[in-house]
Formats: structure tokens, C-alpha cells, sequence
């Protein structure tokens, strides 16, 4: 497979809403990476994988609420350090977690998390994200066998060892993400991470205290059985990666499946939801 990407350069408004959900969209395609631009973002896809007809089913680019513009070019050899440097932006939680690049300066906060972002982080992470930290800060997790479904960079692994959890599967089915949350988990001096490659089938037979999925609505509702059967009695579960009307399709599904709902959490139109079995 080449290393020649098409890069599509989108202009977005409003920008900050849009942007999300353009991300989560491109996400479900072949695109693989994207960064935040100063009227929109750009998104990559390798040429290889490429069609015509990538863009057709986005519902986004149809929509009368968003006006979005984009161009294409093609790329040989991107060099997404540099490019990751350039627009990947350090996220502060309530003053309590900082997660940051090593290109940022440290910050006197309580957790200090460092990424090497790479192709594994993109803007549609920021929302999610932030709230599934915001869950682990306000919980005790000491101790609490815990899952990071769908990693990313690990950072919420990460996090939950910093606070006492352990051990922890950190779970992701892109290889990128896989070699990278390994990387991150090891920068941060973590002893008890283990890092695998695949999806909810890793599940089979395993249990935990804390299931963490940030992942979208339709993985989760397709694998929603499977994270209850690996929820300890009494078990906590945190889910993020869709919006506020996705709620009823997560909620009846939980609670088909025997959750209780606790809590939610909202930022511009993404939600978090906790459960407990």
C-alpha cells in the first residue's frame, strides 16, 4: 500500500459543532486522521483506499444548518508529526488533568497525562474526551479491574492509573491507536496497562469493575451485550462518542439489558453517560 494521501480541506459553519460532527462522520469511512484548520478541518485518507464515492452517505454535507465547502490535493509522505504540532491543542480539565504534547509546557496540575498525538488523535476526540475525565476525577477507582474500550491514545487508561486503578486492558481495533496508546502508556510510566488490538470479541470471558467506551453510538449499541457480560456486579460503565439525540437508542438498550442510569454529562452537543449494573 502507497503512502500517498488525498487530503480534503473543509470550510465549516458554524465551525465548532460542525467540525464534530463532520469528524465523527468521516470517521465511520476510510479517512484516518484529521486536524483542525482556522475555518473548519482537513481530513486524510490514504489513496489506496479512496473511492469516488466516499462523501455520498455523509448526511452532514446535506444538511441546511451547516454551509461546507471543501478542496481536495493530494499528499505524498505527510508528515503528521509536523502536522499534529502544528494544530493539536493541549486539554485542561477543570484545572485538575492536563493532557498535553510534549511540545506543550507542563502545568502545576494535579494530573499531568503527555501524548504524542500522531494519527490517533483528531478534534472529535476533544468533547468526548473531556467528559469521560471529568467522570474518572469526580470517582474513586482504586483498585476497580477497568476497561478502555476503544483507546484511542490511552489517555483514559492513563488517567485511571494515575488514580489507583488496576489492572487495566486498554482495547482498540486501529493499529495506529494499538502502537500508540503502548508508546503513551509507557511515557507515562504506567505499570499496569495492557494494550490490545481487536474489538468487543477480546471481551469473551473477561470481567471488570469499570467499563470506559468512548467510541460512537452504532459500535455500542452493536456491542452493548457484550460490555454488560464483562460488568462485575455492582460495576461501573461510561459511555461517550455520540449526541443528545442519540440518548433513547443507548438508554433503552441499557436498560434492556438490566443498567441503572446515574448521570450525564454535556458538552455543545455531545453527551456522556454513566451506568452502574
Amino acid at each position: 500500500m502507497s503512502n500517498i494521501y488525498l487530503g480534503y480541506h473543509f470550510t465549516i459553519e458554524p465551525k465548532e459543532l460542525g467540525s464534530e460532527i463532520l469528524v465523527a462522520e468521516l470517521g465511520e469511512k476510510a479517512f484516518e486522521s484529521f486536524t483542525e484548520t482556522e475555518n473548519g478541518i482537513s481530513a486524510f485518507v490514504k489513496k489506496d483506499l479512496w473511492d469516488e464515492n466516499i462523501l455520498d452517505d455523509i448526511y452532514i454535507l446535506q444538511s441546511e444548518e451547516f454551509k461546507i465547502e471543501y478542496t481536495i490535493e493530494e499528499i505524498d509522505q505527510v508528515n503528521w508529526n509536523e502536522e499534529w504540532e502544528k494544530n493539536f491543542e493541549p486539554i485542561d480539565v477543570d484545572g485538575k488533568c492536563h493532557v498535553r504534547a510534549p511540545f506543550h509546557p507542563k502545568t502545576d496540575a494535579e494530573f499531568d497525562i503527555l501524548i504524542e498525538p500522531k494519527m490517533s488523535f483528531g478534534t472529535g476526540h476533544h468533547e468526548t474526551t473531556h467528559m469521560m475525565i471529568q467522570h474518572l476525577l469526580e470517582m474513586d477507582v482504586k483498585g476497580l479491574k477497568t476497561l478502555d474500550m476503544g483507546c484511542g491514545t490511552a489517555i483514559l487508561a492513563i488517567l485511571a492509573e494515575m488514580k489507583g486503578a488496576e489492572p487495566i486492558d486498554a482495547i482498540d481495533i486501529d493499529n495506529w491507536c494499538y502502537l500508540n496508546s503502548i508508546e503513551n502508556a509507557e511515557r507515562n510510566n504506567c505499570k499496569h496497562i495492557s494494550v490490545y488490538e481487536g474489538d468487543a470479541a477480546l471481551l469473551a470471558g473477561k470481567k471488570y469493575d469499570l467499563i470506559i467506551a468512548n467510541i460512537n453510538r452504532n459500535i455500542l449499541l452493536n456491542d452493548m451485550q457484550s460490555y454488560v457480560d464483562a460488568l462485575n456486579p455492582k460495576g461501573i460503565i461510561l459511555f461517550s462518542g455520540f449526541y443528545e439525540e442519540d440518548i433513547p437508542f443507548i438508554d433503552a438498550s441499557c436498560i434492556e439489558k438490566g443498567l441503572t442510569y446515574v448521570k450525564k454529562l454535556q458538552r455543545n452537543n455531545w453527551v456522556s453517560l454513566k451506568y452502574v449494573n
